[in-house]
């Protein structure tokens, strides 16, 4: 599609919807997201190991807005029963939170299970129950242990039998509870953003081979996790397993651009998706040949991109039991012209594609420079994703809005209507089988690169108060209206009316 349509096609979209029930479907599920770096503070409490998130604010504090750390964030270690209140406040369905590896491991290896850890996440699991909130478990939100980042982290081999020895530890202790797991968060991410720009903790740069290693290890340590389930817990627990991808939807800058668009895609989503949900697994092919091309232009005597073994495609292929999806923004992508300079992906340009990507004029642009507001991506990129991977179950994992506002934030829920408005339009006029949504966040929380000055949070965070106190905003009881009529046709309320 091309830019000049956009804005038109979108506008009819809504009216489409708006002549509709507002209604979710009967079941669908509501919840908010966190992570444990980014709430939990208590970094070096009692046996705690060290992760890479610590080493990298203590040593590296130019690279975090306000020299910002997490060491304290929003106090959850000891505030965690404020949180469930939230929760319940809100009328969360579920709460999704991740388990610090270095909290519950503190040596990274499974020779060592903390019992201060392991008491904390038995509380806050048995709390969410007690309100009828279920826990969500993510076991890996980008706080590996800096024991094993010592030993090479994600690109080395190994990490793979690491993931799991803490995978089956954390298994044996919470399943009996916890019913929904996400094996790893965003590799894209921490793999790509890390390595090819260093921004992102354990700041190695090296997008030729690092980024690439943990693209590779990461898919067989969701697969070890997923497989240990599978085989040794499934049985008895019944529970449900898959990893969690963000994937940024592209649009051609013009109809020249298409293909390159949907190359874009493909190195975005295809790399963290084909090998675990396509039929025959595996790399997507049209990167392979990429990145081969690539290799020889940059001077390798053979390609760069890690090659999976028959085996370990097989291992990889099919180890998901429903499609996870963080989702937040877009980018229209053009051909670069010659000689026009490429800032390093992801949240630049894409110098591997020879392509310059942005935002649209007409495309708000939030408080974090690489968000750009285009609602109908999210549902693009479901229905994407639907027809190149099949019919399965897809949930949201997170989605949200980063501003400066304080307490009444209507651009906030401006944000929530559109892009929910956009997925009851997947759900009712494209059958996406979605059915789980998870605002991202229910705090203000320590946003890594931005610190404290990024505000995602449906509660306001007073990080100059001890207490960190917690105060709604005015999108957290638009959000709880939603949950509470199951639909989108609530009032808009402002602070005034709320307070």
């Amino acid at each position: 599609m091309f830019h000049s349509q956009i804005l038109v096609l979108s506008t009819l979209l809504c009216v489409t919807l708006c002549a509709e029930d507002l209604k979710f479907p009967p079941g669908f599920r509501f919840g908010a997201a966190s992570a444990a770096y980014q709430v939990e503070g208590a970094w070096n409490i009692n046996d705690k190991g060290e992760n890479i998130w610590d080493r990298f604010v203590h040593t590296k504090p130019e690279y975090i807005t306000g020299a910002a750390t997490g060491d304290v964030a929003c106090d959850s270690y000891h505030l965690w029963e404020r949180d469930i209140e939230i929760a319940k406040e809100l009328g969360l369905h579920f709460y999704r939170f991740s388990i610090g590896w270095s909290r519950l491991l503190p040596t990274g290896f499974a020779n060592y299970v903390s019992e201060d850890g392991k008491e904390y996440y038995n509380k806050l699991i048995d709390g969410l129950w007690a309100e009828g909130i279920e826990p969500v478990v993510t076991l890996y939100h980008w706080d590996l242990p800096q024991s094993l980042q010592d030993l090479g982290g994600w690109t080395n081999p190994l990490i793979v039998d690491w993931f799991g020895d803490y995978a089956r530890i954390a298994y044996s202790l919470y399943a009996d509870r916890v019913k929904l797991w996400l094996t790893i968060n965003e590799p894209l991410t921490f793999c790509d953003a890390n390595y090819n720009i260093g921004t992102l903790a354990p700041g190695i740069i090296s997008p030729d081979h690092g980024a690439y290693l943990c693209n590779k290890y990461t898919l067989l340590a969701h697969a070890k996790g997923y497989r240990i389930y599978d085989e040794e817990f499934r049985p008895k627990y019944h529970g449900e397993v898959s990893l969690a991808n963000h994937l940024t939807w592209f649009e051609p800058w013009t109809e020249d651009d298409e293909e390159l668009a949907e190359l874009a895609i493909q190195n975005c989503a295809g790399r963290y998706s084909h090998p675990i949900f396509s039929k025959e697994g595996g790399w997507p092919p049209s990167i392979e040949k990429l990145m081969t091309e690539n290799s020889k232009k940059k001077g390798y005597l053979k390609s760069n991109f890690p090659a999976f073994t028959k085996e370990e495609i097989d291992f990889i292929k099919g180890t998901y039991d429903f499609y996870a999806m963080n989702h937040y923004t877009s980018r229209i992508i053009r051909k670069a012209k010659e000689g026009e300079e490429l800032r390093p992906w992801p949240v630049g340009d894409a110098p591997d594609l020879d392509a310059v990507m942005g935002g649209l004029p007409d495309w708000e642009q939030t408080s974090s420079y690489w968000f750009f507001v285009f609602p109908p991506g999210i549902r693009r990129q479901l229905v994407w994703l639907k027809k190149n991977y099949g019919d399965m179950k897809f949930l949201i994992m997170e989605n949200g809005y980063s501003g400066v506002e304080e307490l009444n934030d209507q651009k906030r829920i401006n944000f929530y209507e559109s892009y929910l408005k956009e997925l009851l339009l997947a759900i009712k006029e494209d059958g996406v089988n979605l059915t789980h949504y998870a605002a991202w966040t229910m705090l203000d929380n320590f946003e890594w690169m931005d610190g404290y000055s990024s505000k995602f949070g449906l509660y306001q965070v007073n990080f100059t108060d001890p207490n960190r106190t917690r105060t709604p905003r005015a999108s957290a009881f638009y959000y709880k209206n939603i949950i509470k009529s199951h639909s989108l046709d609530v009032e808009k309320p402002t602070v005034d009316e709320v307070h």
